[in-house]
């Protein structure tokens, strides 16, 4: 089986490792920080908005199964693309909106599947997602792997990644594993 990646930057990487964990055709989902200027950066110093880092998940696919272009339009429907360095709650750089795409077919699907939801006014106010090359990821800190499935009855996973969860299930139903 031939895989490829894809990183994704949609807020808080709790959430999107939660969502991307339960499509068919993901084999691993690492949460980590991509994008920034130091290396081997802690979330601390990547918290404080000064790395340059965002938080990211580092998806792994089998394109047999799961096309990338389904992947973005996964990415593009289970977060808010329209806020500026913003998800909810979560505000700074680090929570930024983007695509790092790891080839030229990846940035070709990715600009496209953004000017086609553009192109259909899909949310009221203008995508913000940057489109980036890929430069560089670090894994996060073990507390932070899998967090959801460890804290379920934790309030932040009640309340944001539940309903993020239930986003996915309702609008992307025939890609849930």
């Amino acid at each position: 089986m031939m895989t490829q990646q894809a990183t994704f930057g949609s807020g808080c990487f709790w959430c999107s490792e939660a969502v991307f964990k339960r499509v068919k055709g993901v084999t691993t989902v690492t949460s980590g920080y991509a994008g920034g200027k130091i290396e081997q950066p802690s979330y601390e110093q990547v918290s404080n908005g000064d790395t340059d880092h965002t938080e990211v998940v580092q998806i792994v696919f089998n394109p047999d199964v799961i096309s990338y272009k389904t992947l973005v339009e996964i990415f593009f429907g289970t977060h808010n693309p329209t806020t500026l360095n913003r998800q909810g709650n979560d505000v700074g750089t680090q929570y930024r909106s983007v695509i790092f795409y790891h080839t030229d077919e990846q940035k070709k699907i990715a600009e496209e599947v953004k000017t086609q939801l553009e192109s259909e006014k899909i949310f009221n106010d203008p995508i913000v997602t940057a489109i980036e090359p890929f430069k560089n990821f670090y894994e996060a800190e073990d507390y932070h792997k899998d967090y959801f499935e460890r804290n379920q009855d934790q309030p932040y996973c009640r309340a944001v990644i539940d309903p993020k969860i239930a986003k996915f299930r309702e609008r992307f139903q025939q890609y849930l594993k």
